[in-house]
């Protein structure tokens, strides 16, 4: 009897599903919705931003009319103390999609961390978990050193991951160096072999929606309006109160999102507000663009044009054909 190889393509007898993503302020949610009031859809949030409770406003968080109008699942699910990986995201996203099925609804996925995603379609590659006393060993050598310092040293032992970090991408260098430090083995390497699955992922095809702009100044100008419509609404108060709590620091991946990094910077004094503004949609013009990248690595993706005045009903009809 012929056996299944877990890294071929799924079976044609599996479950499609229809997965919204694309870059910040593509209309992924406002999709979701129109969509849902056509069928009996619960929707599973693809964002590692939403995922933090007290995070609303400068993560773009649905409100709660939008919430009310279809169940929402992985929002509002960890305190900003602590962590949550794409190997949480993907156990939690396959138990749901299973419960959804089982409900006789439609379980759609929206968001724009591509990393969750990829972990959810792909399998998991075996990475060691994050170590305290490491990242702290780190954080005390890039205070000493700075953070580029420690992308030269990365660059000695893992020239193919450095190659693609920014010198002051602390996040990342950390991650890198805590991974070598750990296995002894290079993260490069390990991204590259072969990633576990399970018969779960199997049950499943996922079909990536991708809102793509046809012309990128646009998305850079609904990223500009929609910075400046969370500051009118309260952003810098938000991570105000967050700051005031006393058990969070800028280092923490939840205070890593962007907008909070810039803001949190401001409120220490360290810039004055229009730069934090500039810097804040700077940041979310560069986490869009390596969202594109890495949609655009997805030859299988079907693409709505979300500068096109029919892009909600461009994406609502696709997600029709997908789920039937």
């Amino acid at each position: 009897m012929m056996q299944h190889d877990p890294h071929s393509t799924p079976p044609s007898a599996a479950l499609p599903l229809a997965c919204l993503l694309g870059p910040t302020a593509s209309g992924k949610t406002a999709a979701a919705l129109a969509f849902a009031a056509r069928a009996p859809v619960e929707i599973i949030s693809v964002d590692s931003a939403l995922v933090y409770r007290e995070m609303d406003i400068g993560t773009a968080k649905p409100s709660a009319e939008e919430r009310a109008l279809a169940p929402h699942h992985l929002i509002d699910i960890v305190d900003p103390v602590d962590a949550y990986s794409a190997a949480d995201f993907r156990a939690d996203a396959l138990r749901l999609i299973g419960e959804i099925v089982a409900r006789g609804n439609v379980p759609l996925l929206v968001g724009g961390t591509m990393l969750y995603y990829k972990a959810l379609t792909q399998g998991l590659n075996d990475l060691p978990a994050a170590d305290p006393d490491v990242r702290a060993t780190l954080d005390a050598d890039a205070a000493r050193e700075g953070w580029p310092a420690l992308h030269a040293r990365l660059s000695a032992v893992d020239p193919v991951t450095a190659a693609r970090l920014a010198p002051n991408d602390s996040q990342r260098i950390q991650r890198a160096l805590e991974v070598f430090m750990l296995t002894g083995q290079t993260m490069s390497s390990l991204l590259a072999a072969p990633a576990r699955d399970d018969d779960a992922a199997l049950r499943y095809r996922f079909v990536p929606i991708a809102l793509e702009p046809s012309d990128r100044i646009v998305l850079h100008a609904r990223i500009a309006a929609r910075f400046d419509a969370m500051l009118a609404h309260g952003f810098i108060d938000e991570v105000r109160r967050l700051r005031d709590r006393g058990d969070l620091h800028p280092g923490l991946p939840s205070m890593r999102c962007v907008g909070y990094r810039q803001a949190w910077e401001y409120l220490d004094g360290l810039i004055d507000y229009d730069t934090m503004r500039d810097k804040g949609v700077f940041a979310t013009r560069q986490l869009c663009k390596r969202q594109l990248t890495w949609l655009r690595a997805m030859p299988e993706r079907i693409v709505v044009d979300c500068c096109g005045l029919d892009a909600t009903a461009q994406a609502v009809g696709a997600v029709e054909r997908v789920v039937g």
